[in-house]
């Protein structure tokens, strides 16, 4: 494994990206205020304002989705949030690899799956008909990913989460999801945490000595 040295420069050009987000939002509504009534957000509070009893209207036919109107904006600005939002998470991987050289397909997997996810919660968001239906197809394609390591499966998470949170307009989420992924791995993998086990805070964790062998 490659010693982690030298991240101040990547990390600071991440979080610099990050912060830059919400700036270039304020500033795109300043310039465009009716552009707010497109912008992804406030899913989270329309989710828990619904209750059980709104599952009994939904039809087994889906009403149609008018995505030339405002579902539609509102979708090609969540689908280029996630984009935004998982680019620093593809940067993440390619700092902490292992490997010299990295899987070209996994990071593309890494940026392309969020806009996927997306589109699949915006549909099934107003029908639990097509969410069953959904689920019947992905069965039936049995789609199989093999991932080389099993660290991998944390960036398709986070790629899913950020996708599933831009789809049901739930962009701050997304947001928080993606920086804490993104911080918290660099920074275990800068502290090699878990790499040395005999360390007075972890042989008193343990319970190993500093004379003790692996088994």
């Amino acid at each position: 494994m490659r010693t982690a040295t030298r991240l101040t420069g990547p990390l600071f050009l991440i979080v610099t990206y990050y912060l830059a987000l919400p700036v270039l939002v304020w500033a795109v509504v300043s310039w465009l205020p009716g552009i707010a009534t497109y912008l992804p957000f406030g899913g989270i509070d329309a989710l828990s304002q619904s209750n059980a009893a709104s599952l009994e209207i939904i039809q087994t036919i889906a009403a149609p989705i008018n995505f030339a109107g405002l579902e539609g904006i509102t979708l090609a600005i969540a689908i280029a949030s996630a984009v935004l939002l998982s680019l620093p998470v593809s940067w993440v991987y390619f700092i902490t690899t292992r490997s010299k050289e990295v899987d070209r397909s996994f990071a593309q997997t890494i940026v392309v799956l969020p806009v996927v996810v997306a589109g699949i919660a915006t549909i099934v968001q107003h029908s639990l008909a097509l969410a069953f239906s959904l689920a019947g197809i992905v069965a039936a394609v049995r789609f199989r990913f093999t991932l080389t390591q099993p660290a991998h499966a944390l960036y398709v998470f986070v790629s899913i989460a950020i996708g599933l949170a831009a789809g049901i307009s739930a962009l701050s989420i997304a947001y928080v999801v993606a920086v804490g992924f993104v911080l918290v791995n660099l920074l275990l993998w800068r502290a090699n945490y878990g790499a040395n086990l005999t360390t007075p805070f972890f042989s008193f964790l343990t319970g190993r000595g500093f004379d003790d062998n692996d088994l």
